[in-house]
């Protein structure tokens, strides 16, 4: 219920506001309006990730499609290589006499001019499972390597005077080349897939690095150590093979350092394979699937963690140490799968 105020306690409160406001004209005005701006505030672009296999962007028609991939040789003698410089990542994979070769993976890019390339290996064939079908190119293998590409169903391309040439200045075995251009074609007349695999890893706004890694050393064997420096006005890590500069080379002669954005090295637990009919030579491969170590640097820094895949169809995972998704910044990837046994050190 309202109640109504006495008139004389109206009376009282209509007398008080006239003298307040007679009070008010009489005196001088002497009060200042002041007007608050809104605090202004900085918005920080999300960071752009394409669907291509290093999330780095790139036109549809770029992404829509296939990954090549082409087993390069890393022998001596087969230096400076080329291709490597257009690749959107790449494998560097432990072979026999505890040497190395790559696989160089193109996605949104190519190149008519890749090599040397060189036969395949088991390891190869649980790397490349995961690419939706794209084809891997090799110019030969084992008839027992053969068979496990068959299991694993790799589309693979092998030395056959369509997709491949020797180059008559350099040594054999190490003169086959290549190009990820005719590759593509073959794959159309086989009608291979033409799918586009997605990322290989997780990327966006990238994990916050544990410290610097300004230099990365990568062993492989007693003999072989990948090692990286960070290079500031590149913005890349520059490869040296041991101590000596790794450099590409195209056919017509232009030299450049091989040099990456982000570097992905793995510790997987190492085996040797064999013939089951005990012919042929044995080679050392890695358990791609499971679990184990891993070092992600990028920026000139490093985050530890592991990673993680229960199929060799199936894309890594890596989980920072705090267990949460390791994210990696968009870019050129370079791939070490390591013997667990092998050290990887950085600072």
């Amino acid at each position: 219920m309202t109640r109504t105020p006495s008139k004389l306690f109206a009376c009282a409160v209509g007398l008080s506001l006239l003298a307040a406001a007679c009070s008010s004209s009489s005196a001088a005005d002497t009060t200042t309006t002041t007007t608050t701006e809104p605090p202004t505030t900085t918005t920080i672009p999300a960071v752009e990730v394409s669907e291509s296999i290093n999330g780095l962007p790139a036109d549809d028609e770029l992404i829509d499609r296939r990954v090549v991939a082409i087993k390069i040789d890393n022998h001596p003698r087969a230096r400076p290589q080329s291709g490597l410089e257009m690749a959107d990542a790449v494998y560097e994979v432990l072979v026999e006499a505890g040497l190395t070769r790559f696989i160089s993976l193109f996605h949104q890019s190519d190149s008519d001019y890749v090599g040397p390339n060189r036969s395949g290996r088991p390891t190869d064939s649980q790397l490349v499972a995961s690419l939706a079908g794209g084809p891997l190119q090799i110019s030969g293998a084992q008839g027992w390597v053969k068979n496990i590409f068959r299991k694993d169903e790799i589309n693979v391309s092998w030395d056959n005077g369509f997709t491949t040439y020797r180059m008559p200045d350099r040594p054999r075995p190490h003169n086959l080349y290549t190009s990820s251009l005719l590759v593509r074609e073959w794959a159309d007349n086989e009608a291979w897939p033409d799918d586009n695999p997605g990322n290989l890893f997780a990327f966006g706004e990238a994990t916050e690095g544990e410290g610097s890694a300004t230099t990365i050393s990568v062993e492989y064997s007693d003999s072989t150590r990948s090692n990286w420096e960070w290079d500031d006005e590149l913005e890349q890590y520059i490869h040296f093979q041991g101590t000596e500069p790794h450099e590409w080379v195209t056919e017509d002669g232009d030299v450049g350092p091989v040099a990456f954005d982000t570097i992905v090295v793995m510790k997987m637990r190492k085996y040797i394979a064999r013939n089951p009919a005990g012919s042929g030579t044995s080679l050392p491969t890695v358990e791609t699937v499971g679990t184990g170590e891993a070092v992600v640097f990028f920026e000139g820094q490093a985050v530890t963690g592991t990673w993680e895949r229960e199929e060799i169809t199936e894309p890594f995972t890596l989980t920072a140490t705090d267990g949460t998704e390791l994210v990696l910044p968009p870019g050129r990837l370079w791939m070490s799968p390591i013997p667990d046994d092998r050290s990887v050190t950085w600072e």
